[in-house]
């Protein structure tokens, strides 16, 4: 499921697109990234096409890729996105993941959110255009898919609630959010919240011809030495049976992802819902079919987010684990990973690709894999060579696979994107 074909629709030359980029419209002016329907006719998705996923993240959560700054004029803000999604055409790439939800704001007017901060500078003022219809449009003029990513419960890169647009759900429900880790997360365990998060994600579902809906790896946020998620009152309202409150938890994300799923399902069944874990579900010794890996961040015991069972049960169309680490390291070998994740969705109907640490090449800060300028380029290689049920990449993040350092992303491209080669 969740597969996007890229061999029906041709990726414009630089040159060719110098000249249309102010004529484009989605309307005839693209083919259609759409997955085939399932072939036995069932409910749930699409079905696996063979095509390869060729993807990057945009990240707008603190400016990190687009907007590159809050409160510049709509003119620069389209003219940086169209930069951006000019660099994916120039690498042969064919879906970008457009972060359009990133603090339980918006960057479309939604009913549910106010405005992004990060767009206009002000969480809640209009910037007077609607910035997803615009990605959408020209991604599909340039024969790019475009996925939707949503963040689930972040609220807010800090605590003061005062700081939030006045008419902010987490002020009109101020128990709602809990402060952690200096930030303000929406409290999973709270059944009006897992109903409100899905309403707002699919109001962009239902508005905009999206291609896919994509969430990130933030559930229970990552755990914070010496502090606390406070959830005792709905545990104590909402825990039923469940003894042990972490499989509580696990409960409440997998709700979440079946709900939306089913939801997403409902409004268009031609859409994939896909999802980008940190890519260590289970360390082996915690548990012996978790993978080879030490130490460090466990998705199932530190997010709560048990995205094993959602392969294993076709819960989601496509996984995308962030697999940020290169190839021999000791703690968690990318090869390693990579079987793991291979045998994980071996026999399912999720498609499986993986994501690629662009930001850490030439990072003077990194191990020397990193400085190597093959390195991501071993990382495909690997997976073609072993692989099959590797069926893309995707780069994390845009600027980066903009920037090209010490030219990974040409090597990335004349060794396996190349048109012909």
């Amino acid at each position: 499921m969740g597969s996007i074909s890229r061999r029906g629709f041709a990726l414009v030359s630089m040159a060719t697109l110098a000249g249309t980029l102010s004529t484009a419209s989605s309307a005839g002016a693209h083919q259609r990234v759409r997955p085939a329907p399932r072939e036995d006719g069932a409910a749930g998705g699409p079905a696996p096409l063979a095509e390869e996923l060729r993807g990057m993240w945009i990240a707008s959560v603190s400016n990190i890729d687009w907007p590159t700054r809050p409160g510049q004029s709509p003119e620069t803000v389209r003219a940086d996105l169209l930069k951006l999604l000019d660099v994916a055409v120039r690498w042969e790439l064919n879906t970008v993941f457009l972060q359009v939800r990133p603090t339980a704001d918006a960057l479309w007017p939604s009913p549910h959110e106010p405005w992004s901060e990060w767009l206009t500078g002000s969480q809640g003022q209009d910037p007077g255009w609607d910035p997803l219809a615009f990605a959408v449009e020209e991604a599909h003029a340039r024969g790019l898919a475009l996925h939707a990513w949503f963040n689930p419960y972040r609220v807010a890169t800090h605590t003061d609630r005062s700081r939030l647009a006045a008419d902010h759900p987490a002020r009109r429900e101020p128990s709602w959010a809990v402060p952690y880790g200096g930030r303000l997360y929406y409290n999973p365990g709270l059944p009006e919240v897992r109903s409100f998060v899905q309403d707002a994600m699919m109001d962009a579902v239902t508005s905009y011809d999206i291609d896919g809906v994509h969430w990130d790896d933030y559930f229970y946020p990552y755990p914070v030495a010496g502090e606390v998620f406070d959830d005792d009152a709905a545990f104590a309202e909402y825990g039923g049976d469940f003894a042990d409150r972490g499989d509580w938890r696990r409960h409440n994300i997998d709700l979440l992802v079946r709900e939306m799923r089913d939801r997403v399902a409902e409004a268009k069944p031609e859409l994939p819902f896909g999802v980008s874990p940190f890519a260590v579900w289970r360390n082996r010794s915690t548990d012996p079919l978790g993978s080879d890996t030490r130490g460090g961040v466990q998705t199932y015991d530190d997010l709560y987010a048990d995205v094993r069972t959602w392969v294993r049960e076709s819960w989601i169309d496509y996984v995308v684990p962030q697999v940020y680490w290169h190839i021999g390291n000791e703690a968690a070998d990318y090869a390693v990973l990579a079987d793991w994740w291979s045998e994980v969705a071996d026999g399912t109907d999720v498609a499986l690709y993986l994501g690629e640490a662009a930001y850490k090449v030439g990072d003077p800060a990194q191990p020397a894999a990193w400085q190597d300028p093959a390195e991501l380029s071993s990382h495909l290689t690997l997976c073609a060579d072993r692989h099959p049920q590797v069926t893309g990449h995707v780069f994390y993040s845009a600027q980066q696979v903009a920037a090209d350092p010490l030219g990974a992303l040409t090597r990335v491209w004349e060794d396996h994107y190349r048109s012909g080669s």
